[in-house]
């Protein structure tokens, strides 16, 4: 049975705070930036606990259908990754309307945001953008726990250095490495997690199979972005993009700087909304992606309870009534309402 929010907590939540819905702004900007451009404009952008997510694909499938099918279009990626799998379906979408695709990236485009960017034709870069590995780790339901009773991610390259330094270091009658790494990390964690790994390379390659013919070529850059980096968020800037294949331009000055302003306004939508009502409980309404063309934006906005059970050293959501929401002109004025994805 859940725990219910105290009663203080309950009139505290009169005082819940509320996000701004920028659409105006944000559609100024757009504007400005497909001026210069020459072309249509979309945007994806996360906050800092977004990430790329199968709904995703459907609320850039709004978008997209508002704005039609068109030869030339840009794609603005602002993201720290997330599922792969859903920036293939992503890319495959984008492929569905657009002839020819291009990604700007001012800032981060990480892990699956990478992914992402692979399914352009060119991506545009600017003096603060980077791409990253896209090698994956893999939260498992037998993962092994932290302190506070979470389950920690495992990665294949973290694997693949024990093993290796055992046997570098590890005199011959050491044993075998899996049966000391057994003890800490389930067998069947690191069977996922081996699976994730071939997964994130074919998705690579499948997204890259989009533009680029080469199929060896489209190999070997998938082959570097999931097991040539030391650390999954080295950052990967337009020099190393170009050192790898990647069809890489520098970004316009003036584009770069209008960018910077719409993720400016961005980042004012998706700033943290957290009220706590007293040390284990609060409530979240924060706005985390959005996706946006001109005239229609789509966004993703929490809005849930979030109680800590001290029994289970966990915190858990209740009276969750999160959504997708879409901001557009109706009778010339900007209106609010439920994006319905199911």
């Amino acid at each position: 049975m859940p725990t219910q929010i105290s009663s203080t907590a309950r009139a505290s939540a009169k005082g819940l705070r509320t996000p701004p819905v920028l659409f105006a702004r944000t559609q100024e900007v757009i504007r400005a930036i497909e001026s210069k451009l020459g072309e249509r404009l979309l945007t994806y952008w996360n906050s800092p606990n977004g990430s790329i997510c199968n709904n995703d694909v459907t609320g850039l499938y709004g978008v997209l259908r508002s704005i039609g099918k068109s030869d030339r279009v840009s794609l603005f990626i602002k993201s720290d990754g997330g599922s792969g799998q859903a920036s293939l379906r992503m890319v495959n979408l984008l492929r569905k309307y657009v002839k020819r695709l291009t990604a700007i990236v001012p800032l981060e485009c990480e892990s699956a945001a990478t992914m992402l960017a692979l399914g352009a034709d060119r991506i545009l870069m600017g003096p603060l953008a980077h791409l990253s590995a896209v090698d994956t780790s893999l939260t498992h339901d037998l993962s092994p726990v932290d302190r506070d009773n979470d389950r920690v991610s495992v990665s294949q390259d973290e694997l693949q250095r024990v093993v290796r330094l055992w046997r570098a270091q590890a005199q011959r009658k050491a044993g075998n490495p899996f049966e000391a790494l057994f003890k800490y990390v389930h067998p069947l964690v690191v069977g996922a997690v081996d699976r994730s790994s071939a997964l994130s390379t074919k998705l690579c390659i499948e997204i890259l199979s989009y533009h680029l013919k080469n199929k060896k070529k489209a190999e070997r850059i998938s082959n570097t972005l999931n097991s040539g980096y030391p650390s999954h968020s080295y950052p990967i800037t337009l020099r190393e993009a170009h050192r790898i294949g990647l069809n890489v331009e520098p970004l316009n000055e003036q584009v770069n700087q209008l960018l910077f302003e719409l993720n400016e306004v961005y980042s004012e939508m998706g700033q943290k909304t957290a009220v706590d009502f007293d040390e284990r409980n609060s409530h979240d309404n924060s706005i985390l992606n959005i996706i946006e063309g001109r005239g229609l934006q789509i966004f993703f906005q929490m809005d849930k309870d979030w109680h800590y059970r001290t029994e289970e050293r966990r915190w858990v959501t209740l009276n969750d009534k999160s959504a997708w929401r879409k901001a557009e002109i109706v009778k010339g004025k900007p209106s609010v309402s439920i994006f319905h994805i199911r």
